[in-house]
């Protein structure tokens, strides 16, 4: 095979020098592979096979678990800290997550390589981790639709919650304004106020599709959110 464009999203010890590993790949989306060797002291695949690294990768086999051949580095390694890397744990944490082995997936991976290089920049990440988010979504087949679960237009002074069994939204007293899913609908992601709308849609959109589990990441952004809070009061 040509050698594949991907990302590592996890990776772990595999018997003492093979690690498993879960990769994002260009055309065959999430695939699951033993590499053989990398846990060796000194191996140059060792260092090569970390999170946010862009790589090119061959594999060998036909069943789900495949083995690695070859793994080259095609750029520089995102340069993650903090709050962006955090989001960086929790972008892999959702394809890890949400992606079936070798789904496609071409739209999620173009996505999470827009996603890594906004990542180091505040003012970019919210919005690219959203737009990643919304590809996910895609991929699944799962996007909402902006319509009630009756399939009515939206009406803008009413509040809405999202509607996992039709896709579509219900009244609801706490949901979100209707005028504000429809500049969602109409792609203005960028207008003011619209930030927390957007995260809350995402949330409740993906949470069908990711279980009862807790995502790791998750609760490690809440924890840096608590220290911070404490340090601003303490």
């Amino acid at each position: 095979m040509s050698p594949e464009p991907a990302f590592l999203l996890h990776r772990r010890a595999y018997r003492e020098t093979s690690a498993l590993v879960e990769l994002l790949t260009l055309n065959r989306g999430r695939i699951r592979a033993v590499a053989r060797g990398v846990q060796r002291p000194g191996a140059k695949s060792r260092q090569r096979l970390q999170p946010f690294a862009p790589l090119f990768v061959t594999w060998q086999g036909e069943r789900e678990l495949k083995r690695l051949k070859l793994m080259e580095t095609r750029g520089p390694v995102a340069l993650l800290a903090g709050e962006g890397l955090l989001c960086g744990l929790y972008a892999n944490e959702l394809a890890t997550r949400l992606l079936a082995p070798e789904m496609p997936a071409a739209d999620v991976f173009a996505f999470y390589t827009a996603l890594l290089k906004a990542l180091p920049r505040p003012a970019e990440r919210m919005l690219a981790l959203r737009r990643y988010e919304w590809s996910l979504l895609e991929a699944l087949g799962a996007t909402p639709r902006f319509a009630t679960s009756n399939g009515a237009a939206l009406d803008g002074q009413t509040r809405y919650r999202f509607d996992p069994a039709s896709g579509g939204f219900m009244p609801a007293t706490e949901g979100i304004e209707g005028r504000v899913l429809r500049y969602l609908a109409q792609g203005g992601w960028h207008q003011p106020g619209v930030a927390g709308a957007l995260k809350a849609l995402m949330r409740q959109a993906l949470a069908p599709h990711l279980g009862h589990a807790e995502l790791r990441s998750r609760r490690l952004m809440q924890d840096l959110i608590h220290r911070r809070r404490a340090r601003a009061t303490g």
